[in-house]
């Protein structure tokens, strides 16, 4: 029965451009900046393997986009009522649902950390972008697990919204306006920007963005693998909270 879900779950994923096109962008869009900034950057920007990665947020962005739409689109069109009449127990089928999309997220981190590091190896072939530290195969290797709860929290969002437009309205304003802006916000802003599921998310890999100066940031409450801890602990809710109130609601 699993695999016969997963299967629908694959067949009904790709069965549209959307997710095609999202995949595209998801990739080119960090790959194709990290080039730019490692093309231009001067000496005052160090070349490092954690700033390889500082655009991998543009591709998990993307992938909010195609998990949304792969999971809320679904009760627009009526095909998830279709789907609980085969799997009357629901929560299998979502299940396989996250399955499929999360382990799409995971290879699509996997190409664009390791495809943003050599990269950047390629534009910049004097720097020491060598992965010979824990930390740095953690900054390339670990997008694939960052880009999986990506995944997760995506078709929790959508589960708990239904409506396509609501909730790409949220996971864009979450990731472009609110956690850009949240750090600028003159005195506890620095404080809650540090328990921020996406900048949790930089912090794991290495690539927390050049803030300084006025807005020097205070130390961080977690270490790496803590971020990583926190920000799938917040996935996993988001998608655990969607399933309930999916097994609760008419479809």
């Amino acid at each position: 029965m699993i695999t016969n879900l997963l299967r629908a779950e694959r067949i009904k994923l790709f069965s549209t451009r959307a997710p095609w096109w999202c995949l595209a962008i998801a990739l080119a869009a960090p790959l194709g900046f990290t080039a730019l900034f490692f093309a231009l950057a001067g000496p005052e920007i160090p070349a490092t393997v954690g700033n390889t990665q500082l655009a991998s947020g543009n591709g998990r962005t993307v992938l909010l986009v195609l998990a949304v739409l792969a999971t809320a689109s679904e009760f627009n069109w009526g095909t998830m009522r279709l789907t609980f009449q085969a799997v009357p127990s629901r929560v299998p089928a979502l299940v396989a649902k996250v399955a499929v999309v999360g382990v799409l997220g995971a290879v699509l981190g996997l190409l664009v950390g390791f495809g943003s590091w050599g990269l950047a190896s390629l534009v910049q072939p004097d720097a020491d972008l060598a992965l010979h530290s824990a930390a740095a195969w953690r900054s390339v290797l670990g997008q694939s697990v960052v880009f999986l709860f990506t995944a997760v929290a995506g078709v929790g969002v959508a589960l708990l919204l239904r409506s396509v437009a609501f909730a790409l309205t949220v996971v864009l304003v979450w990731t472009q306006v609110l956690e850009g802006v949240l750090v600028f916000v003159p005195g506890i802003g620095k404080h809650i920007y540090q328990w921020m599921p996406f900048h949790a998310a930089d912090q794991f890999v290495g690539a927390g963005g050049f803030t300084g100066g006025a807005f020097q940031l205070p130390a961080a409450p977690l270490g790496p693998w803590g971020y990583l801890g926190y920000f799938a602990a917040i996935a996993v809710a988001l998608f655990v909270a969607g399933v309930l109130v999916t097994a609760r609601r008419d479809a």
